[in-house]
């Protein structure tokens, strides 16, 4: 093996056979919970006891032929459910910008040229370069060059472990340990 490794000559995967290999195999990521929609947060606000013991005494007042009273009151429940909506979509919004956020970034090697890409998009046979305070997302390296890897969020080890390349055997399995071919990346 040789003391340094050049990544200068590498060329890694095209940009279409990138685009490909992501259309086929999908993101690299977990699935998460799904946005929830215009409807689906209605329907959660609308649902709630009180909103719905608020109605209902609306619809007594009307019924009991006190309209003024009965549009009075429903005002300012309409009022409240649009604030409480407006509320529910204004953190649906942040909570998606925080996940954005904190997605991690790789550095892969693709048409010759580093690039800085989501870890979402790295792709089968990408060329990920690593270098300290890297999150690469969950990774099996082909090959390695003096590799130690802090999984102390994943094992408790309070010693960063070694990596080795992947030997076409081993399966990916429970994370963590020494001398095996895969990193993880723990959000």
């Amino acid at each position: 093996m040789p003391d340094k490794f050049d990544e200068t000559n590498l060329q890694g995967l095209t940009e279409q056979e990138a685009f490909e290999r992501l259309t086929e195999d999908g993101f690299n990521e977990l699935p998460s919970a799904e946005r929830r929609t215009f409807l689906h947060i209605l329907i959660e606000v609308m649902r709630e006891p009180m909103f719905i013991m608020l109605i209902a005494c609306g619809l007594l007042y009307l019924f009991l032929g006190d309209s003024e009273e009965a549009l009075m009151l429903m005002g300012f429940v309409f009022v409240i459910i649009s604030i409480t909506f407006y509320q529910e979509q204004k953190t649906e919004r942040a909570l998606a910008a925080l996940r954005d956020l904190s997605s991690p970034r790789a550095l892969v090697i693709r048409d010759g040229k580093q690039q800085r890409i989501a870890g979402r998009e790295v792709v089968r046979d990408d060329i990920v370069l690593l270098s300290e305070g890297s999150r690469p997302g969950r990774r099996r390296f082909d090959i390695l060059y003096n590799l130690t890897v802090d999984e102390s969020l994943l094992t408790g080890e309070s010693v960063p472990v070694r990596k080795k390349a992947w030997d076409g055997q081993l399966e990916m399995e429970r994370p963590g340990g020494d001398d095996l071919p895969f990193v993880y990346s723990a959000h």
